[in-house]
Protein backbone atom coordinates (compact mmCIF):
# COMPACT_ATOMS: atom_id res chain seq x y z
CA UNK A 1 0.00 0.00 0.00
CA UNK A 2 1.39 3.41 -0.93
CA UNK A 3 1.97 6.06 1.75
CA UNK A 4 -0.91 8.13 0.28
CA UNK A 5 -3.27 5.16 0.39
CA UNK A 6 -2.18 4.37 3.94
CA UNK A 7 -2.90 7.91 5.09
CA UNK A 8 -6.31 7.84 3.43
CA UNK A 9 -7.07 4.52 5.11
CA UNK A 10 -6.05 5.81 8.55
CA UNK A 11 -8.12 8.95 8.03
CA UNK A 12 -11.14 6.84 7.17
CA UNK A 13 -10.66 4.73 10.30
CA UNK A 14 -10.30 7.87 12.43
CA UNK A 15 -13.45 9.37 10.92
CA UNK A 16 -15.35 6.16 11.57
CA UNK A 17 -14.13 6.08 15.15
CA UNK A 18 -15.14 9.70 15.66
CA UNK A 19 -18.59 8.98 14.24
CA UNK A 20 -18.96 5.92 16.46
CA UNK A 21 -17.94 7.93 19.55
CA UNK A 22 -20.34 10.72 18.62
CA UNK A 23 -23.21 8.28 18.19
CA UNK A 24 -22.33 6.59 21.48
CA UNK A 25 -22.12 9.91 23.32
CA UNK A 26 -25.36 11.02 21.75
CA UNK A 27 -26.92 7.73 22.71
CA UNK A 28 -25.74 8.16 26.30
CA UNK A 29 -27.14 11.70 26.42
CA UNK A 30 -30.43 10.46 25.02
CA UNK A 31 -30.48 7.66 27.55
CA UNK A 32 -29.96 10.14 30.37
CA UNK A 33 -32.64 12.42 28.96
CA UNK A 34 -35.05 9.50 28.58
CA UNK A 35 -34.27 8.34 32.12
CA UNK A 36 -34.96 11.84 33.45
CA UNK A 37 -38.15 12.26 31.47
CA UNK A 38 -39.28 8.79 32.58
CA UNK A 39 -39.33 9.84 36.25
CA UNK A 40 -42.86 9.29 37.49
CA UNK A 41 -43.49 6.12 35.48
CA UNK A 42 -44.63 2.90 37.08
CA UNK A 43 -41.11 1.50 36.87
CA UNK A 44 -39.47 4.72 38.01
CA UNK A 45 -41.82 6.45 40.48
CA UNK A 46 -41.15 9.78 42.16
CA UNK A 47 -40.03 8.90 45.68
CA UNK A 48 -41.30 11.21 48.42
CA UNK A 49 -40.03 11.07 51.99
CA UNK A 50 -42.40 11.83 54.87
CA UNK A 51 -42.36 11.30 58.62
CA UNK A 52 -45.53 9.73 60.00
CA UNK A 53 -47.54 9.19 56.81
CA UNK A 54 -51.04 10.62 57.26
CA UNK A 55 -54.18 8.96 55.91
CA UNK A 56 -54.39 11.31 52.92
CA UNK A 57 -51.22 10.03 51.22
CA UNK A 58 -52.92 7.07 49.48
CA UNK A 59 -55.43 9.58 48.08
CA UNK A 60 -52.51 11.70 46.89
CA UNK A 61 -50.96 8.69 45.16
CA UNK A 62 -54.26 7.93 43.42
CA UNK A 63 -54.77 11.55 42.31
CA UNK A 64 -51.21 11.68 40.96
CA UNK A 65 -51.71 8.45 39.03
CA UNK A 66 -54.82 9.93 37.40
CA UNK A 67 -52.47 12.54 35.93
CA UNK A 68 -50.01 9.90 34.79
CA UNK A 69 -47.52 10.33 37.63
CA UNK A 70 -46.58 7.35 39.77
CA UNK A 71 -45.28 8.19 43.23
CA UNK A 72 -43.92 6.16 46.10
CA UNK A 73 -44.41 7.50 49.63
CA UNK A 74 -41.62 6.48 51.99
CA UNK A 75 -42.46 6.91 55.66
CA UNK A 76 -39.17 7.46 57.46
CA UNK A 77 -38.78 6.89 61.16
CA UNK A 78 -37.13 10.11 62.32
CA UNK A 79 -36.95 13.77 61.39
CA UNK A 80 -33.21 13.68 60.77
CA UNK A 81 -33.52 11.18 57.90
CA UNK A 82 -35.50 12.73 54.99
CA UNK A 83 -33.08 15.59 54.27
CA UNK A 84 -30.03 13.32 54.33
CA UNK A 85 -31.82 10.82 52.09
CA UNK A 86 -32.74 13.58 49.64
CA UNK A 87 -29.18 14.93 49.57
CA UNK A 88 -27.83 11.42 48.96
CA UNK A 89 -30.24 10.82 46.06
CA UNK A 90 -32.29 8.15 47.83
CA UNK A 91 -35.37 10.38 47.53
CA UNK A 92 -36.62 12.72 44.83
CA UNK A 93 -38.59 14.97 47.19
CA UNK A 94 -39.53 15.25 50.82
CA UNK A 95 -42.48 16.85 52.52
CA UNK A 96 -42.36 16.89 56.30
CA UNK A 97 -40.73 20.12 57.50
CA UNK A 98 -41.03 23.87 57.72
CA UNK A 99 -38.55 26.44 56.46
CA UNK A 100 -36.87 26.89 59.82
CA UNK A 101 -36.08 23.17 60.05
CA UNK A 102 -34.70 23.14 56.50
CA UNK A 103 -32.57 26.22 57.23
CA UNK A 104 -31.05 24.42 60.20
CA UNK A 105 -30.17 21.42 58.07
CA UNK A 106 -28.71 23.43 55.20
CA UNK A 107 -26.55 25.57 57.49
CA UNK A 108 -25.28 22.68 59.60
CA UNK A 109 -24.69 20.32 56.67
CA UNK A 110 -23.49 22.94 54.18
CA UNK A 111 -26.19 21.88 51.70
CA UNK A 112 -28.61 23.73 49.44
CA UNK A 113 -31.84 21.74 49.51
CA UNK A 114 -34.53 23.98 48.05
CA UNK A 115 -38.24 24.59 48.74
CA UNK A 116 -40.38 24.25 45.60
CA UNK A 117 -43.85 24.74 47.06
CA UNK A 118 -45.76 25.55 50.23
CA UNK A 119 -48.23 23.27 52.00
CA UNK A 120 -49.59 24.76 55.22
CA UNK A 121 -48.91 26.56 58.45
CA UNK A 122 -50.17 25.00 61.66
CA UNK A 123 -51.07 28.17 63.57
CA UNK A 124 -49.94 28.96 67.09
CA UNK A 125 -52.75 30.53 69.07
CA UNK A 126 -53.23 33.03 71.89
CA UNK A 127 -55.81 31.95 74.48
CA UNK A 128 -57.40 33.81 77.37
CA UNK A 129 -59.81 33.22 80.25
CA UNK A 130 -60.26 36.96 80.73
CA UNK A 131 -60.71 38.33 77.22
CA UNK A 132 -62.66 37.39 74.12
CA UNK A 133 -60.63 39.59 71.76
CA UNK A 134 -56.95 40.38 71.44
CA UNK A 135 -57.85 44.08 71.27
CA UNK A 136 -59.16 43.94 74.85
CA UNK A 137 -55.68 43.34 76.25
CA UNK A 138 -54.21 46.67 77.33
CA UNK A 139 -51.36 45.50 79.55
CA UNK A 140 -50.36 42.83 82.05
CA UNK A 141 -48.60 39.50 81.65
CA UNK A 142 -48.74 37.00 78.79
CA UNK A 143 -47.32 33.50 79.27
CA UNK A 144 -45.28 31.92 76.46
CA UNK A 145 -43.47 28.55 76.10
CA UNK A 146 -39.86 28.83 77.18
CA UNK A 147 -38.25 26.27 74.85
CA UNK A 148 -36.22 28.11 72.18
CA UNK A 149 -38.20 27.22 69.05
CA UNK A 150 -41.64 27.84 70.52
CA UNK A 151 -40.49 30.91 72.45
CA UNK A 152 -39.33 32.66 69.30
CA UNK A 153 -42.47 31.75 67.43
CA UNK A 154 -44.70 32.87 70.32
CA UNK A 155 -42.95 36.23 70.36
CA UNK A 156 -43.53 36.65 66.62
CA UNK A 157 -47.21 35.79 67.13
CA UNK A 158 -47.54 38.40 69.87
CA UNK A 159 -45.80 40.95 67.67
CA UNK A 160 -48.18 40.18 64.79
CA UNK A 161 -51.04 40.62 67.27
CA UNK A 162 -49.74 44.08 68.20
CA UNK A 163 -48.99 43.24 71.85
CA UNK A 164 -45.20 43.50 71.75
CA UNK A 165 -42.39 44.94 69.66
CA UNK A 166 -39.16 43.04 69.02
CA UNK A 167 -35.68 44.39 68.49
CA UNK A 168 -34.89 44.77 64.77
CA UNK A 169 -38.32 43.45 63.90
CA UNK A 170 -37.69 40.02 65.40
CA UNK A 171 -36.48 36.75 63.89
CA UNK A 172 -37.05 33.04 64.37
CA UNK A 173 -34.29 33.26 66.99
CA UNK A 174 -35.61 36.12 69.15
CA UNK A 175 -35.82 35.70 72.94
CA UNK A 176 -37.60 37.50 75.74
CA UNK A 177 -34.59 39.81 75.93
CA UNK A 178 -35.49 41.17 72.49
CA UNK A 179 -38.89 42.44 73.68
CA UNK A 180 -38.72 46.25 73.62
CA UNK A 181 -39.86 48.41 76.58
CA UNK A 182 -42.62 50.08 74.54
CA UNK A 183 -44.47 46.75 74.29
CA UNK A 184 -48.04 46.67 75.63
CA UNK A 185 -47.62 43.48 77.68
CA UNK A 186 -44.89 41.76 79.68
CA UNK A 187 -43.82 38.36 78.41
CA UNK A 188 -43.49 35.56 80.98
CA UNK A 189 -41.66 32.45 79.68
CA UNK A 190 -42.82 29.21 81.34
CA UNK A 191 -42.59 25.52 80.55
CA UNK A 192 -44.83 24.74 77.58
CA UNK A 193 -47.01 22.50 79.74
CA UNK A 194 -47.64 25.40 82.12
CA UNK A 195 -49.01 27.86 79.57
CA UNK A 196 -52.51 26.42 79.91
CA UNK A 197 -52.29 26.20 83.70
CA UNK A 198 -51.24 29.86 83.80
CA UNK A 199 -54.40 31.08 82.04
CA UNK A 200 -56.30 32.10 85.22
CA UNK A 201 -53.35 34.22 86.39
CA UNK A 202 -52.35 36.05 83.19
CA UNK A 203 -54.07 38.14 80.57
CA UNK A 204 -53.40 35.45 77.95
CA UNK A 205 -51.14 32.53 77.06
CA UNK A 206 -49.62 31.30 73.84
CA UNK A 207 -50.44 27.58 73.88
CA UNK A 208 -49.01 24.82 71.67
CA UNK A 209 -51.64 22.80 69.81
CA UNK A 210 -50.36 19.66 71.56
CA UNK A 211 -51.77 20.82 74.89
CA UNK A 212 -55.19 22.08 73.78
CA UNK A 213 -57.17 18.86 74.01
CA UNK A 214 -56.04 17.93 77.52
CA UNK A 215 -56.97 21.44 78.67
CA UNK A 216 -60.46 21.22 77.17
CA UNK A 217 -59.61 23.85 74.56
CA UNK A 218 -60.12 23.85 70.81
CA UNK A 219 -58.11 25.70 68.19
CA UNK A 220 -61.21 27.77 67.50
CA UNK A 221 -61.05 29.13 71.06
CA UNK A 222 -57.98 31.19 70.21
CA UNK A 223 -58.46 34.95 70.42
CA UNK A 224 -55.59 35.34 67.96
CA UNK A 225 -53.43 33.05 65.83
CA UNK A 226 -50.85 33.56 63.13
CA UNK A 227 -51.85 32.97 59.52
CA UNK A 228 -50.07 31.49 56.53
CA UNK A 229 -49.63 35.01 55.16
CA UNK A 230 -48.30 36.73 58.27
CA UNK A 231 -44.66 37.76 58.29
CA UNK A 232 -44.05 36.14 61.66
CA UNK A 233 -45.28 32.77 60.38
CA UNK A 234 -42.85 32.60 57.44
CA UNK A 235 -40.26 30.38 59.16
CA UNK A 236 -43.03 27.90 59.98
CA UNK A 237 -44.45 27.40 56.48
CA UNK A 238 -44.35 23.69 55.70
CA UNK A 239 -42.83 22.91 52.34
CA UNK A 240 -42.07 20.54 49.50
CA UNK A 241 -38.29 20.20 49.14
CA UNK A 242 -36.05 19.05 46.28
CA UNK A 243 -32.38 19.13 45.45
CA UNK A 244 -31.40 22.53 44.05
CA UNK A 245 -30.83 21.17 40.54
CA UNK A 246 -34.38 19.75 40.45
CA UNK A 247 -36.28 22.82 41.58
CA UNK A 248 -37.70 23.48 38.10
CA UNK A 249 -38.68 19.87 37.40
CA UNK A 250 -42.14 20.03 35.80
CA UNK A 251 -43.28 16.68 37.19
CA UNK A 252 -42.41 17.80 40.71
CA UNK A 253 -44.32 21.06 40.18
CA UNK A 254 -47.38 19.05 39.12
CA UNK A 255 -47.19 17.10 42.38
CA UNK A 256 -47.18 20.37 44.34
CA UNK A 257 -50.33 21.38 42.44
CA UNK A 258 -51.99 18.00 43.11
CA UNK A 259 -51.43 18.55 46.83
CA UNK A 260 -53.55 21.68 46.54
CA UNK A 261 -56.58 19.85 45.12
CA UNK A 262 -59.70 19.49 47.25
CA UNK A 263 -59.46 15.74 48.05
CA UNK A 264 -55.98 16.20 49.47
CA UNK A 265 -56.71 19.39 51.35
CA UNK A 266 -59.78 17.78 52.91
CA UNK A 267 -57.49 15.01 54.14
CA UNK A 268 -54.93 17.48 55.51
CA UNK A 269 -57.65 19.32 57.42
CA UNK A 270 -58.96 16.07 58.87
CA UNK A 271 -55.47 15.01 59.94
CA UNK A 272 -54.84 18.36 61.65
CA UNK A 273 -58.24 18.58 63.39
CA UNK A 274 -59.04 21.54 61.20
CA UNK A 275 -56.03 23.61 62.25
CA UNK A 276 -54.05 23.63 58.98
CA UNK A 277 -53.89 27.03 57.29
CA UNK A 278 -52.99 26.41 53.66
CA UNK A 279 -50.11 28.39 52.18
CA UNK A 280 -49.65 29.34 48.53
CA UNK A 281 -46.23 30.97 48.33
CA UNK A 282 -44.25 30.19 45.19
CA UNK A 283 -40.94 28.38 45.16
CA UNK A 284 -39.15 31.67 44.44
CA UNK A 285 -40.82 33.38 47.42
CA UNK A 286 -39.95 30.47 49.68
CA UNK A 287 -36.33 30.53 48.53
CA UNK A 288 -36.17 34.20 49.52
CA UNK A 289 -37.60 33.44 52.96
CA UNK A 290 -35.17 30.54 53.38
CA UNK A 291 -32.16 32.68 52.52
CA UNK A 292 -33.13 35.23 55.18
CA UNK A 293 -33.73 32.54 57.82
CA UNK A 294 -30.35 30.98 57.07
CA UNK A 295 -28.69 34.38 57.41
CA UNK A 296 -30.48 34.97 60.74
CA UNK A 297 -29.43 31.53 61.94
CA UNK A 298 -25.79 32.16 61.12
CA UNK A 299 -25.94 35.55 62.84
CA UNK A 300 -27.45 33.98 65.98
CA UNK A 301 -24.55 31.58 66.48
Amino acid sequence: MSRTSLLKSLAAVAAAATLTFSLTACGNDNAKENESSAKGTKDNPVTIGVVGAEDYWPTFEAEAEKQGIHVEIRDLAAYDLPNTALTDGDLDLNQFQHLLFLAGYNVEAGEDLTPIGATAVYPLGVYSKKHTSIDQIKGGDVAVPNDPTNLSRALLVLQDAGLIKLRDGGTAFSTEFDVLPESIVKVIPVDATQTVLSLPDVEASVVNNDFLKDAGLKATDAIYKDSADSEGARPYINIWVSRAEDKDNETFKKLVDIYKTQPIQDGVLAASDGTAAFANQTGAELEGYLTQIEEDLKASK
